[in-house]
């Protein structure tokens, strides 16, 4: 016997008095943007999507379904490169190579997140750049005609 799809009638980030999500779905960064799906939690809750337009989900949103319960978001873990500059201008150099290049990349304060790609490594530590690798959750900026969000 198949278990019942249970649709996702709103998405965002806990609220004040939000009950305790009844399970959790853990996407990578590139399962997170949808708009008609379905995908299946970790303890095989079938959760059907069908928005008006395209999203992002964000680590740690919540979906909240149409029985009324609700499931938590987890941003997976990555295969990342850590790229950091000696110094912000630096920095803002790196990003543009990065950019320049159409690679997904998560841009913070002193550090740049990129998925991990010996060639790209290479370049950036011929541009000066400090590169390491790291696992963690990877949430990259969205670009100009990918902005759809869920504010």
């Amino acid at each position: 016997m198949s278990a019942a799809v249970l649709r996702v009638v709103d998405v965002g980030p806990k609220r004040d008095g939000d009950a305790v999500p009844v399970d959790i779905i853990s996407l990578p960064h590139n399962e997170r943007h949808l708009r008609r799906k379905v995908l299946t939690s970790q303890h095989d809750m079938k959760l059907a999507f069908d928005l008006p337009q395209a999203i992002h989900l964000q680590g740690r949103d919540r979906l909240r379904l149409d029985n009324g319960e609700q499931v938590e978001v987890i941003a997976m873990d990555e295969k990342l490169l850590d790229v950091r500059g000696r110094d912000t201008a630096h920095l803002i150099e790196l990003a543009w190579h990065i950019g320049n290049r159409h690679l997904a990349a998560q841009v913070e304060e002193d550090r740049i997140l990129i998925l991990r790609d010996r060639v790209i490594a290479e370049m950036l530590v011929g541009l000066g750049a400090q590169v390491a690798e790291v696992t963690e959750p990877f949430s990259p900026q969205r670009g100009a005609y990918h902005s759809h969000s869920h504010g």
